[in-house]
């Protein structure tokens, strides 16, 4: 079963990373402030970023990876996908 790992942008600039099986039902949570305790004190929220994973195993991984960057890094590859996806 596929997975996503993704990006969310914050309010305040600031980026909150993670990871799902349901992407669209993910996101409508994290507006509606029943996301995670994060982006509930940072709303309001958009969609960065996101990728299609193998599975859950592999998203979580992902995950991992993305947030170990640097917010500038963060930009470079949201920018890539909107460059990407236009």
């Amino acid at each position: 079963m596929p997975a996503y790992c993704y990006l969310l942008k914050c309010a305040d600039g600031s980026y909150y990373c993670g990871w799902t099986l349901d992407l669209e039902k993910r996101i409508e949570a994290h507006k509606a402030g029943k996301g995670s305790r994060y982006t509930r004190s940072h709303l309001p929220i958009e969609l960065a970023y996101y990728e299609v994973c193998a599975d859950q195993s592999v998203a979580m991984q992902r995950e991992g990876e993305i947030k170990k960057l640097n917010h500038i890094k963060k930009e470079e590859l949201v920018r890539k996908f909107g460059n990407d996806h236009e």
